[in-house]
């Protein structure tokens, strides 16, 4: 799916360079089976940090998203902590419509709140697209954290189209995304410009971070979950394929995540393409599919993601152990297996936990299956 060339990258790039070819995630990433298997965590640097929680004191969460050196340091912290094999940028899926000059702001315990929600085909035709020198701390960030990070990868992200359009339309967070889906179907081409111009500043975003020397790029759908099969291949795909455009020729493995995505998972690998060719080189599963029957769902040629199911994480060690060792033996059905979370880290997860499973991962060796599918979980 990636070309390990990399012809459009800088020079200096850590791919390019070597840097961060031969890391664990980018072998994964790109169908190979290190000897070691590779783990990050979603949402690892936050909430769950007692570091974190002392740097944010007195500092909005766009604020530090847009502070570069702020943003570096958060990224770097759970990798000094844990031992994970990569770090994840730390942003938010909002920060490029802020970039683009959209009224919209986190409000702690509630999430992000637009001024004006995106309603009628003029709200939508009055978006501007974003300019690409509002995009310098995200660069500049980005350049920090690699040259720390050294031989570790760092994975850009992004919201994709449909989760960015979600907030934009409902004006904040919403449990089933009405208006949203609404607009699909009452006012499609209204709803196809909206999605355009998400993809737009979303794929800037992404190429943002991957050309300042993000070694990967994940395309993040928080609201995937609330759509049907055939909602999502004719309104959705086409502009999450649009996104990741934007970093394609860059040649870095590109993973695609959506929560509560399992009746979609073949269709986030292909984007809907009707031929079935893959459009991304790892899909992210959450918590409800286990990994096997991802595996049966996406096919041999795409490398799994997932999927420790972050309630665990507050069960018992003895709990903990056998679910993270049931999803690396399901994880060995894939060609290769990045180990993650579901989803994100509970802000109340205890650290020392997330660092015993990092430890628990690394001693598993490839992962490589003996029997895996059979639905037996080992025992600690």
């Amino acid at each position: 799916m990636t070309d390990a060339t990399t012809p459009a990258l800088p020079d200096s790039h850590p791919l390019v360079t070597g840097r961060t070819s031969g890391s664990p995630l980018v072998r994964a990433l790109r169908g190979d089976r290190p000897e070691t298997l590779p783990v990050w965590f979603m949402r690892q640097a936050g909430r769950s940090l007692p570091e974190y929680r002392e740097l944010r004191v007195g500092t909005a969460m766009l604020d530090a998203c847009l502070d570069p050196a702020l943003a570096s340091e958060i990224t770097l912290q759970p990798v000094r902590r844990h031992g994970v094999d990569a770090g994840i940028f730390f942003s938010d899926i909002v920060v490029p419509i802020k970039l683009a000059g959209v009224d919209v702001e986190i409000v702690p315990g509630r999430g992000p709140v637009l001024g004006s929600p995106i309603r009628t085909a003029a709200d939508v035709d009055a978006l501007e697209p974003l300019d690409p020198a509002a995009l310098a701390p995200i660069t500049e960030a980005v350049q920090r954290t690699v040259a720390e990070l050294g031989e570790k990868p760092l994975i850009g992200f992004a919201g994709a189209p449909f989760t960015l359009a979600a907030y934009l339309v409902e004006g904040g967070p919403s449990k089933d995304h009405i208006r949203a889906r609404t607009m699909m179907h009452a006012e499609p081409e209204t709803w196809a410009r909206l999605l355009d111009w998400a993809a737009g500043v979303s794929g800037a975003f992404l190429r943002a971070q991957v050309t300042a020397g993000a070694s990967a790029a994940q395309l993040f759908d928080s609201w995937v979950g609330s759509l049907s099969r055939a909602d999502y291949v004719a309104s959705v795909a086409p502009h999450s394929a649009t996104a990741l455009a934007h970093v394609a020729d860059l040649g870095v493995p590109r993973i695609h995540f959506g929560v509560g995505s399992g009746e979609v998972l073949h269709e986030m690998t292909t984007m809907g393409d009707p031929a079935d060719t893959l459009a991304v080189d790892a899909v992210g599963v959450d918590w409800r599919v286990p990994l096997d029957e991802a595996v049966r769902r996406v096919g041999p040629g795409v490398t799994v993601q997932g999927n420790v199911d972050p309630a665990m994480l507050a069960a018992p060690w003895p709990v903990l152990e056998a679910h993270v060792r049931d999803v690396v033996r399901r994880g060995g059905a894939a060609r290769s297996h990045v180990v993650n979370l579901g989803h994100g880290v509970p802000p109340e997860t205890d650290p020392t936990v997330l660092t015993r499973v990092v430890e628990l991962v690394h001693s598993l060796g490839s992962g490589a299956a003996d029997g895996a599918g059979d639905g037996e979980e080992t025992a600690a």
